[in-house]
Parts: C-alpha cells; structure tokens; sequence
C-alpha cells in the first residue's frame, strides 16, 4: 500500500502544554494524516524534518497573534497577512514580524514546500500560506516592520578601504546584525545591532580598526542609539515606481530624520534607521500611506456650538461615505465645551439626540484642553485638534498643541490676526513641528479663497488689489437692509440662522470682516496689523458697546430711522450699500491705508451689487487677470457650509499623509 503524503506538524518557539492541546483539538485533523509532531523549539528543526520526510506542506503554529502587517500594538488598524511569498516571510523573519527562525524556514524554502502558519493567539481559521508565488498583489506592500532597542554604529575612514573584515568578525561574535551599509566609496560602514550587544560590538570594530587607527585613517566611530529599524517588505516591490519616494516621503510629511538607509539589489524591502522615540509615529503614518487599511484620523473638536455642532452631525453622516469611497476612517474621539469635556479614544458612540443627552457625564475641564488630554490624543493615529469656537489667546495654545505632535485645523480666525510677529512664530511652530494647520474656513467659509491666494502667490504672479465681500453676515444684513428689512430684525434673523458671531456686535463693528481681511493681506506677504487697518463699522461704535442683548437690540432699532435714510439715499443715486473691504498693496506709496474696511456705496454693476443672502464674494486682480478679475463667490456664512469646509480641511490632513 503505498504511503500516504506527509505533513509535518510542528511547534515553533516555547509554548504551554494546555496550549499546544487546545491547538490541536482545534486543528480537527485525523492524526493519521500527522507524521511528526515537535512539542517545543528544543526538538529537530521542523525544516529539516519535511525536508527530509518528502512533505507536501509544512504546518507550523507559533505563540502569539497572528502575522500582521505591522504591530498592531502600535497600528489599532493593522489586519493579518493571509499570504505571503517564501522570500517575504523570509525578509519578515529576519525583522522579527514572523516569529519562526530563518533557519527553520530556509530548508522549506529550498524543497519548494508549502508552508500553513498557525498562531496560537489567532481566532480560527486565521492562517497565513506561504509558498513561491505569494499573493501577487501589486498594489500593496505587504508589511511594515519595526525593531527597537537598536543601536548604530557608523564607521568614517579618510580613505576608501575594503572593509569585508568587519560584518564576518561581528558575525563570529554571537549578537545578530540587523543591517550592515557600506558606502560605494568604500570610506563608510554603518551596523545596527541590538543595544546590548553595543559595546562588544564597538570593541570588535575598534580591534578590527586598530591598524587604520595607527596609519590616521579612522576618521570617527559614531554610536547612536537608541535607534530602531524600520522596514517594509514587499515581493512586488521592485516592479512599482515611486515606493521608496512613498515611503520616505511619508517619514519627512511627519519630521523623521532617517539615519541610514538600506535596501536589497532585489528591491524586495527597503530599511531605514531612525531614532527610537519616532517608531509609534512613524511605523503608523507608513502602515496608513501605503494604503494597509483605511487611513485613520481621530478627531477632537473644541466647542459645539453652530458650526462644532454640524461638524460633528456631518462627521457622523459622512463617515461610512468617506471611508468607503476614499479610504479614510473619521474617528470623534472628543468634544469640549466651555465647561465639560468628552474623550474616549476607542470613539465616542454618540445618539442621534446627542446634543440633548451629552451633558453632565463629561469632565469638567477649563477653557483649554489639559496636558492629559493632550497626552491621550497624541498617542493615536493622526490627532488632529478641530477649534471651532471664537476664543482669545489660543495661539499658546496651539505652540503646545503642535510641540505634542497634533494637527490643528481651524475656523477660529483670532490667532491669525494677533500682532506679526507672533503670528509668525505660530506659523514656524506648525513647520518646525511637520504639523498641519489649515485654515481655509477662516475667510469665506467653504469657499476656496485662502487657497486660492496661496496659488497665485506660489505661481508667481503679482497680486494687485483685492476686493470684496469678506463677511458673509454684513452681506445678508446690507443685503437685507436695501430691500427694507428693519435694522434690528435683520440683526434678529441673521443671529438665529447662524450667521453671526456669538456677540453679533463683533460682526456689525466689522472687526470680524477685518480680521479676514487681515488674515488674505497677511497671506500676501504683507507685514500688517490689525492698529493699520482703517475700520469704519455698519453701525455706530456707542451701539456696539451695548453687552446686554436687551439694550443692544434696543439701541439698534432706535438707529433704525437713520439707517433707512441712507439706504435711500443711495438709491437714488442708482446705488446699493454693501459692507466691502479692499487690500491695495501699493497704496503705502500713495500715503493711503493698504487695508480700508467698511460700509459703501457701490453701482449696480459692480460685482457684489448683485450678492444675495448671505453671499460672499472676493475678487482678485493680478498681472494675470488684470481685465478681469477672478472672482470667487458663493455663501459665506451659515454652519452648515462653514463646517463643511472644516471637514474638508481635516480630510486634505488625511490625503497629504497618504501621498494623494
């Protein structure tokens, strides 16, 4: 009767007894099919053993959780590896990722046999197969890895030399080298090794060197450490363009300073050394850009008032439409208001009726986030900070928020209008920090302005003057006002809709319409403040300093009169009023203000003399469009469109780090 094919059934590494047990009542395969079973990492290689006995596969149970593609201690996201080629398993042996020694896999890998692997921490049915031709996925690596506690050792001679001397002398001191790279020159070799074998390794170099040392020609021995080693293996690897320029494009969007560097001439992994305490950082950012799973951003809005509170209603609408379609997973780890604070870094599970029941179960907190919430959001994949409220002095704030490794995206226009030079100092924080801080909802709302700006200035081209219509609540209110509406019901009616500020005195003392102008003439290159501005308001200033809603309501209907006189005015001029701001910068030259903010009268073919609603509009002429400016228009004010912008600021944080 002829033999039966067999597969080799082994243990690899050391395991409880009760573990192997329950392992094997779940394997529910007859034993007749079982040749050879090796209970600990103490019996003959299982290699070997399948080799030797012609197996038709090797099955092969480790300890621990499955083969993922990074770990997911550091990567939440990360999935198991259902298949890999032999030489990937072989590259992911070598960097720790797949438990089981090279020189157990290396006989498999030579008799072409097929290998299961089964983890003893893995739910059923979780395997990873092994053979020659791997998955064949073109479009995705397969894993990231990451050995810490290394250390590098980074050997500098004067003149080149073959140095072959050195990987075989530290081979034949019993620690592993987990990257060896010498320069083409031959005048450079570095090794990272494991922190504790540093110093026997230094003095084995520094023996192998002493002849070079004598003739001066040792330049210097650089330990570095700790340091870790980061790799990404993939078999398609070498066949796509663009990977090593992903991957270390990825470490420098997030400020990682790499080492060395190291790759194989088959292009099947690509290493990197970088210091240790950027591992958790960077192992994430390059699991997420290489497109493993969904991108990962969790989100924490400060203030849930108009435009916080349908962020956070859109967030939880768009979610499933944005990580199906665009492979990035909006996670609202917290909310916090003037008084209490809500976090919970798994994802807060909010109702439908949330804004009624997220109440007095938060923490209470004080008007910034605190040093431990801080902590907590920065330990998770992609933090970013969402200020949707109109506080002061949030610009130390933000130096912290950035030193901890966040994201801010902003619709909160203050910081960017504070005196030049701090304003400056924020904004070299976010880059010397390789944070991002977008702000396009600052001006405009969702309109695309400040974006809009930046590329002309980045293309070159010569901004002449622009104009318009910064503030969508003063487009409503003159618009209001020309077609008779009362002063203090229009006022009414745009507060209730949203559209002003919390104290509409700041939008009718036009300081808000200047802060937006400031903020696009600072975008410019302009160095200004908000004392050079000439600022002229809708209403007069002794009805501004009204607090009290009661008599400020008051106030404005008694100003109601004077108001409609104006209005009446200008339309017998053939005119409407319209509350503009302009930006000249030549206009220092000719002795007149560069920024001038205020209510006037403007023809019926002017382009806001037809602005509706709470319309906004911005015209920019340029040596390019010098005959016709280029307009941007649409609403410019309203939650709804204004928190629709800030998701899409927190989106474009997402697509940056994913390369998109």
């Amino acid at each position: 009767m002829a033999r039966k094919p067999a597969l080799v059934l082994s243990f690899v590494g050391d395991a409880p007894t009760s573990e192997i047990q329950q392992a094997l009542e779940r394997r529910g395969r007859e034993r007749a099919e079982v040749h050879e079973v090796h209970l600990s990492s103490g019996a003959e290689n299982p290699g070997e053993v399948a080799q030797n006995r012609g197996a038709i596969e090797a099955e092969l149970w480790i300890p621990g959780p499955p083969i993922m593609t990074a770990d997911p201690n550091i990567v939440p996201g990360a999935y198991p590896i259902t298949h890999l080629s032999y030489m990937e398993a072989l590259e992911l042996s070598t960097y720790g990722a797949v438990r089981i020694p090279p020189e157990v896999l290396v006989p498999l890998i030579d008799a072409r046999i097929p290998i299961r692997i089964r983890c003893l921490g893995a739910p059923p049915g979780v395997t990873t197969w092994v053979d020659a031709p791997g998955a064949g996925d073109e479009q995705r690596p397969t894993s990231v890895c990451s050995l810490r506690r290394q250390t590098l050792i980074d050997v500098q001679l004067r003149r080149p030399a073959r140095m072959e001397e050195l990987p075989r002398l530290l081979d034949q001191s019993a620690f592993r080298i987990a990257l060896a790279i010498e320069t083409v020159s031959g005048q450079g070799l570095s090794f990272v090794v494991p922190a504790a074998d540093a110093d026997r390794a230094r003095q084995v170099i520094e023996a192998a060197l002493e002849p070079w040392r004598k003739r001066l020609e040792v330049e210097s021995i650089i330990i570095r450490e700790p340091v870790s080693v980061l790799t990404l293996v993939a078999e398609a690897m070498g066949q796509r363009a663009q990977l090593a320029g992903r991957f270390f494009g990825a470490l420098g969007e997030i400020g990682v300073n790499v080492l060395a560097i190291g790759q194989s001439a088959s292009s099947r992994s690509i290493s990197c050394v970088i210091a240790e305490e950027h591992t958790t950082s960077a192992v994430r950012t390059v699991h997420d850009a290489f497109n493993f799973a969904h991108q990962t951003v969790n989100v924490f809005v400060l203030g849930r008032g108009v435009v916080g509170g349908e962020l956070i209603d859109q967030i939880r609408a768009q979610g499933p439409v944005i990580s199906a379609d665009h492979g990035i997973e909006l996670v609202l780890v917290g909310i916090k208001d003037s008084q209490r604070l809500w976090f919970d870094e798994n994802g807060l599970e909010l109702p439908d009726d949330w804004r009624e029941r997220l109440g007095p179960e938060g923490e209470e907190a004080g008007a910034q986030l605190g040093e431990t919430a801080l902590l907590a959001l920065r330990r998770l994949p992609v933090p970013v900070l969402v200020d949707c409220t109109a506080a002061e002095d949030m610009a130390p704030f933000y130096h912290r928020v950035f030193g901890h490794g966040i994201h801010v995206v902003a619709a909160n226009k203050k910081p960017l209008t504070i005196d030049q030079r701090d304003r400056d100092l924020l904004m070299k924080a976010a880059r010397r920090h390789y944070r991002a801080y977008h702000y396009e909802t600052t001006v405009g709302a969702s309109l695309p302005v400040i974006e809009t700006l930046k590329d002309l200035v980045r293309t070159g081209d010569r901004v002449q003057l622009i104009e318009g219509s910064f503030s969508g609540t003063l487009g409503y209110l003159t618009h209001a006002l020309s077609g008779g509406t009362p002063l203090a019901e229009a006022v009414r009616t745009a507060q209730s809709l949203g559209y002003t500020e919390p104290q509409p005195q700041d939008d009718l003392s036009g300081r808000d319409a200047a802060r937006k102008a400031l903020i696009l003439a600072r975008e410019l290159g302009l160095s200004i403040d908000m004392d050079d501005v000439k600022l002229v308001p809708l209403v007069p200033s002794e009805i501004l300093v009204e607090l009290d809603e009661a008599r400020f309501y008051r106030a404005l209907e008694a100003y109601q009169q004077e108001m409609a006189a104006r209005i009446e005015g200008l339309r017998a001029q053939g005119q409407v009023l319209r509350y503009l701001a302009r930006i000249d910068p030549e206009a220092a030259s000719r002795g007149e203000p560069v920024l001038s903010v205020g209510p006037v009268g403007v023809p019926l073919d002017h382009p806001a003399a037809s602005l509706q609603g709470s319309e906004a509009i911005v015209a920019f002429t340029t040596a390019r469009y010098q005959a016709y400016p280029l307009i941007v228009r649409g609403a410019g004010a309203g939650g709804s469109v204004t928190a629709a912008g800030v998701l899409a600021d927190i989106l474009r944080v997402a697509q940056r780090l994913r390369g998109r």
